[in-house]
């Protein structure tokens, strides 16, 4: 029974993934195509390692946490509208994200994998973090909140508490929350300058 609650997860992730995904087309939302592309990958990646140690609903707000970043890349390749400058600091992130993705294919260990998927996401997700504190008005607090939603549904469907299990889940539980602290608080100190 508190499996069907990994459903409303995924059904609050796809929300979130389609309002998003429309905000990057309009260019309402500005995506940082790196940290986006890397967000996709780390996800999978885990699914795939959690899903080779016997994982089941659990994984699956994990697999929309992939799945929604390569919608939305994909989406931000579309959108003229949608452009974010890329620095040398958000490909120093994604050569650190595609380093901790090379050491797992080394290792080829699914507990590994999955620390290596969560160190990876990490660093994918350090650019859109200050984006969102200094500009956050190209970011849009729904998708984070449903992912954050997602996330914490996962907690219902785990069998064992054993690490393949919940560890991706309580990642994307603190990183939703900090992005989500991020936009508000990034907000809040725009206002605040304005004044």
């Amino acid at each position: 029974m508190l499996q069907f609650l990994v459903f409303l997860g995924f059904i609050c992730a796809v929300y979130g993934t389609v309002i998003y995904f429309k905000d990057t087309l309009s260019g309402r939302v500005k995506p940082n195509k790196v940290g986006w592309l890397m967000w996709s990958i780390a996800p999978l990646i885990a699914t795939v390692a959690a899903l080779s140690k016997g994982v089941t609903w659990a994984v699956l707000p994990v697999f929309m946490s992939g799945f929604g970043p390569l919608c939305i890349f994909i989406a931000s390749l579309f959108s003229k509208k949608a452009y974010w400058e890329i620095k040398l600091f958000d490909y120093l992130c994604g050569f650190l994200s595609a380093l901790a993705l090379i050491l797992w294919l080394i290792t080829k260990e699914a507990n590994i994998a999955i620390v290596l998927a969560i160190a990876s996401d990490a660093f994918a997700a350090i650019p859109t973090l200050k984006k969102a504190w200094t500009n956050p008005e190209s970011e849009s607090a729904t998708l984070y909140l449903t992912f954050l939603i997602s996330a914490l549904t996962s907690f219902a469907a785990i069998e064992y508490w054993v690490f393949p299990q919940y560890a991706f889940a309580v990642y994307l539980v603190f990183i939703n929350i900090s992005l989500l602290f991020a936009i508000s608080y990034g907000k809040v100190l725009n206002i605040s300058k304005s004044n």
